[in-house]
């Protein structure tokens, strides 16, 4: 049932194809008029609405963890990116949540950025739906106190792969993250290691 809710827009297309139905219906057969013929599309629509609104998919709770991370980093908040990371995260650069948690705490304790302008640009979901992968861009203002403002770029541009796994109650958590770009450039996580920031 949850992949209707990927579509949001499904129940109102049955609602208009019911409401044309109805229109039909009743245009036909006028002695068999009743009000509640015009209420089930707007049953239908206030269903949707309600459903979207209460229902959260796949899609959104992954949206939901990307958002999390960039504005974590913005806000320089890494209790915040320790609760979407897995515990068996691992990437090309960091073994363990461990080092790539410590790596984020030492960096995110000074100023580094002032804001954070993100554009994803795929997900992908794997059946049977416990896995993932989105590919996403940040336009990356640096603070003017940052180590990186003074000494490299005020923006950066960074193109960044995540693999998600679902976790305990179907939240979807941060296994592996690579830096694919910066600045249009392929790179790599020790890229950004050399360069001391």
């Amino acid at each position: 049932m949850s992949d209707i809710f990927e579509q949001p827009w499904t129940l109102l297309i049955a609602a208009i194809a019911v409401l044309l139905a109805a229109l039909i219906f009743r245009s036909i057969l006028p002695e068999k008029r009743h009000w509640w013929q015009l209420a089930l599309p707007a049953f239908l629509i206030a269903a949707a609405f309600g459903l979207d609104f209460l229902v959260q998919t796949d899609l959104e709770k992954i949206n939901t963890v990307i958002n999390t991370m960039v504005e974590a980093v913005e806000e320089e908040d890494p209790d915040a990116i320790e609760t979407i990371i897995s515990d068996n995260y691992r990437d090309s650069y960091h073994n363990s949540k461990e080092i790539l948690m410590y790596y984020c705490r030492v960096k995110l304790s000074e100023p580094l950025v002032e804001k954070n302008i993100k554009r994803v640009l795929a997900i992908e979901i794997s059946p049977p739906k416990t896995a993932a992968t989105a590919i996403f861009t940040v336009r990356t203002v640096f603070d003017k106190q940052s180590y990186v403002y003074q000494n490299f770029k005020r923006i950066m541009l960074t193109k960044i792969k995540l693999d998600l796994r679902k976790g305990p109650g179907n939240n979807w958590l941060v296994s592996r993250a690579e830096i694919l770009e910066i600045g249009g450039q392929a790179a790599k996580w020790r890229d950004i290691k050399q360069t001391s920031w």
